[in-house]
């Protein structure tokens, strides 16, 4: 198992390179009106010798990507202090702002996004993995984005919902923004509502800290809100998330392809899936890796699992997003621990290595080449509903050697109301449980798209 002291010489290069990030000034004690101020900003842009933006909506209530570029790529592009006082920015074209270097970004307003479904669809560009897309991608290098707990980016969701009918992965349906090529950055106290998908992507990134974030994502329909992931990991490395706040209808954080020194603290998440590792092996022969993911105090609500771990099947049927299989590679030291579980809606713990669709889910589970081991759930209390009988569900893949190293311990969830602690642990090529024993079932079951858990992968 992955021990704390890697974890933390693994955090070390994270830290030191977020040492280096531009002096951001703290106003934290000071009114947030009174920072709103140009003049205070424009003398703080001044004694650090730094460009400075103040950029007003239109007074017309017209686009406002037009001039958040202009800021972010023209006129305060490096060196710079760019603020966005607010109240409401009307977003009515997508936007790319990749190239920032050493910017303090203070967001104070709300960026809402039109309504417009057509036009986005004709213009959302390719986030490069899994068919998804964006209507923002934002890159740069020494960047502090800080929305004071009240800075908003509203993808006006509610729309996209109705228009979905809750069925997954809707071609150029886009996220709200996708943090691409972004590193030694800080991204906080921003408030994410209602996103059009997914709320986030990050890509290609590396040493991103996105600390003090809320995300809510609520259909007021009847519509679900399927596909809103809070965040996803994609090609990303030494990606910190703290004190996060989600509330939403799909995974909280998810980590995808080439994902590695990952970190959750300190966070809540409500009413969707949990913390999902994958899904993996998606693309025919592409060998792909998830290594050292660390959650620690994490309150979960109303949610499917603590986490999962799914990969897809060994056979390669259709294309991304809703087919694909035959990849290969590793998912191994992940640790999550210390975690508060309230009203768990199914297995505390899942892993599943069955991923197919079109009506083939459920079967091949034992021909996937993707490994995973070194994975340890520690110290894990709380309440399931009534219905749930067991703590774990792991189909492992026969073909890749079944999963290794499956540890559980300090386990204490039980049925709400009645202190019964779950106690059945249905697992198939397990190999060496810690700290329980595996009870397996004769046949494998529905996967968790058919028990209503997870849905295509939106993920």
């Amino acid at each position: 198992m992955v021990s704390l002291s890697s974890l933390i010489l693994a955090a070390l290069p994270a830290a030191l390179a977020l040492s280096s990030l531009p002096h951001d000034v703290d106003v934290m004690s000071r009114d947030a009106n009174a920072a709103q101020s140009e003049a205070y900003w424009a003398n703080q842009a001044a004694a650090q010798n730094r460009h400075f933006c103040y950029v007003r909506p239109n007074a017309n209530g017209g686009d406002d990507a037009p001039a958040i570029m202009d800021a972010l790529n023209n006129r305060c592009n490096s060196n710079s202090f760019v603020i966005f006082p607010g109240p409401v920015y009307n977003i009515q074209t997508n936007m790319t702002t990749l190239d920032l270097q050493n910017v303090v970004i203070h967001q104070f307003g709300r960026f809402l996004w039109s309504t417009d479904i057509d036009y986005w669809l004709s213009v959302s560009m390719p986030v490069g993995f899994q068919n998804q897309s964006t209507v923002w991608y934002f890159g740069g290098n020494n960047v502090i984005w800080d929305g004071w707990g009240k800075g908003t980016l509203d993808g006006n969701g509610q729309v996209w919902y109705d228009w979905a009918k809750s069925q997954g992965n809707l071609a150029h349906r886009p996220m709200n923004i996708n943090f691409r090529t972004l590193k030694n950055s800080v991204i906080r106290r921003l408030r994410f509502v209602q996103s059009q998908m997914w709320t986030m992507a990050i890509t290609y990134s590396q040493h991103v800290d996105l600390d003090d974030i809320y995300v809510n994502s609520t259909s007021t329909s009847q519509w679900s809100t399927l596909n809103t992931d809070g965040c996803d990991t994609i090609f990303s490395d030494s990606i910190t998330f703290r004190r996060w706040t989600i509330s939403n209808g799909d995974d909280a954080i998810a980590l995808k392809m080439n994902s590695s020194n990952i970190a959750v603290y300190d966070s809540y998440f409500e009413n969707g899936q949990g913390i999902a590792i994958g899904s993996m092996g998606q693309y025919n022969n592409q060998y792909e890796y998830l290594e050292n993911f660390y959650a620690r105090n994490i309150t979960l609500k109303n949610t499917a699992h603590v986490s999962y771990l799914k990969t897809w099947a060994g056979i390669s049927r259709g294309y991304p997003p809703n087919g694909g299989g035959g990849g290969y590679g590793v998912a191994r030291n992940i640790t999550i621990e210390n975690v508060k579980l309230i009203g768990g809606r199914q297995q505390p713990f899942f892993a599943w290595q069955c991923e197919n669709y079109s009506g083939f889910a459920g079967q091949d589970c034992d021909s996937s080449l993707f490994k995973m081991e070194d994975v340890a759930w520690r110290n894990v209390s709380g309440t399931v509903v009534s219905g749930v009988t067991e703590a774990v569900y792991f189909q492992c893949s026969a073909a890749a050697g079944g999963c290794d190293n499956f540890e559980v311990t300090g386990f204490d969830v039980v049925h709400a109301g009645t202190n019964q602690l779950l106690s059945v642990w249905d697992c198939f090529n397990v190999n060496n449980p810690q700290g329980f024993t595996c009870t397996e079932s004769q046949t494998p079951k529905l996967g968790p798209d058919e028990t209503g858990g997870h849905g295509p992968d939106n993920k």
